[in-house]
Order: C-alpha cells, then structure tokens, then sequence
C-alpha cells in the first residue's frame, strides 16, 4: 500500500513528466491502434479451422526457406 500511495503522490507532483506520460500514451496509441492494422493484416483470418491454419505456416516456412 505503501508503494501504491508513494508512486500516485510522485505522479501528482509531476510538472514536466506529465506531459512526456501524455507524448508516450498518445504515441503507442498511433502505433497500435493506426500502423498495426495497416502494417501487419491478419493473414491467418481468412483460415476458419486451426489445421489450415497450421499447414498454411508450414507451407510458407518452408518455401521461404528454400527459396531465400
């Protein structure tokens, strides 16, 4: 409980860190909810059951490791 009320009364206390807290929430915002979808789409999606999904990751392991 101690550590609890020691880490709110620093974050009350804080002038310049509050705005550097508000920069890195609104950053990893951006990040995961604006680049994730758009960098990396859900390609297992498309599979409805968990054996073609296996076999499709097998598939491309294998291709992209003989053809490099």
């Amino acid at each position: 409980m101690r550590v609890i009320k020691f880490y709110a009364e620093g974050f009350r206390s804080m002038t310049i860190g509050r705005t550097l807290w508000l920069i890195i929430i609104i950053k990893l915002m951006i990040m995961f909810c604006i680049l994730k979808p758009i960098f990396f789409p859900r390609f297992l999606g498309q599979f409805k059951d968990e054996t073609l999904k296996q076999e499709y990751v097998s598939d491309e392991l294998i291709k992209r490791a003989i053809n490099p």
